[in-house]
């Protein structure tokens, strides 16, 4: 066995690790560190003792002082509940217009309807409510069936053209591709671009304000401010929910495309569905 190495400078005993000439010295750890790291074995032999630490094969050992965070989360739920209980038995029993007279139920049910719509709605409307297109802006004031209380909380309620709800909303626009010419086609969608924008081909707009007049009127309304008693949006205020452009109207008016939105009422309760619709109703409600 070879003879140990002595530093010559520090007169240390070396590894016999040795890099470019470079010696390293066997010094002992730091009273400290050694200290330390004693300590923490000891500290994690009590918290195996004290807690829930080792898994088994159905549950982890429970530790001397039976602590469990599922408890105690349980615990806490369970007094939140209890806290929020007597505030939803309110919100259960009151209409809407009261719930928003009232600033303390107005308050909770905000905040509870935002909640469920970050779970339920975003994925549809996004997480600001600014939708995008097919899914519509809840936040500009621009509502196809109206955007009071009482309107906003029958489309959650009930929804859009779901199969199974018999009170849900229903709006049907015609394919018009077997009605109109190609040519009639062209002439409407130009009349109606024409009324937010430029159209490609200025000379069609008048024959389109008759085709308009003839097929899309009498749910539109003369002027196309749209009737939200049948869902029929306004194609005079520059915000499109399915189209964008002088082509996609004319897409729109050959096959158009039908949304569907479910039915919250089964899935959420009325009381959620409150809270929802007092929550969407603080973003571009207001009538």
């Amino acid at each position: 066995m070879a003879d140990k190495h002595i530093d010559d400078l520090s007169g240390v005993e070396t590894t016999g690790h040795e890099w470019d000439g470079i010696r390293e010295l066997n010094n002992p750890m730091p009273r400290w560190w050694v200290y330390t790291f004693y300590a923490t074995i000891l500290w994690a032999i009590g918290y195996c003792v004290l807690y829930p630490a080792w898994p088994m094969i159905n549950e982890a050992t429970k530790g001397v002082l039976g602590f469990s965070s599922r408890a105690e989360l349980a615990a806490d739920m369970n007094a939140a509940r209890a806290a929020q209980g007597a505030v939803l038995e309110k919100i259960s029993s009151a209409s809407l217009e009261e719930i928003i007279a009232d600033p303390q139920l107005a308050q909770f049910a905000t905040a509870g309807g935002a909640a469920a719509f970050r779970v339920n709605c975003t994925p549809c409307h996004g997480t600001g409510a600014t939708g995008g297109q097919g899914y519509p802006n809840l936040n500009d004031d621009d509502w196809l069936w109206g955007g009071d209380v009482n309107a906003i909380h029958q489309t959650i309620a009930h929804g859009i053209r779901d199969s199974v709800d018999p009170e849900t909303r229903v709006s049907e626009m015609p394919a018009f591709a077997d009605m109109l010419k190609p040519e009639e086609v062209r002439q409407v969608a130009a009349y109606v671009i024409s009324l937010t924008g430029t159209p490609h081909d200025p000379s069609l707009v008048d024959a389109g304000k008759q085709v308009f007049a003839d097929n899309c009127a009498s749910c539109h309304g003369e002027d196309a401010k749209g009737n939200r008693e049948m869902g029929a949006p306004d194609l005079a205020d520059a915000i499109w929910l399915k189209v964008s452009t002088e082509a996609d109207i004319a897409n729109q008016v050959r096959s158009p495309k039908h949304g569907v939105m479910p039915a919250w009422a089964g899935r959420l309760g009325d009381t959620t569905v409150k809270q929802l619709t007092v929550y969407i109703h603080s973003l571009g409600g207001g009538e």
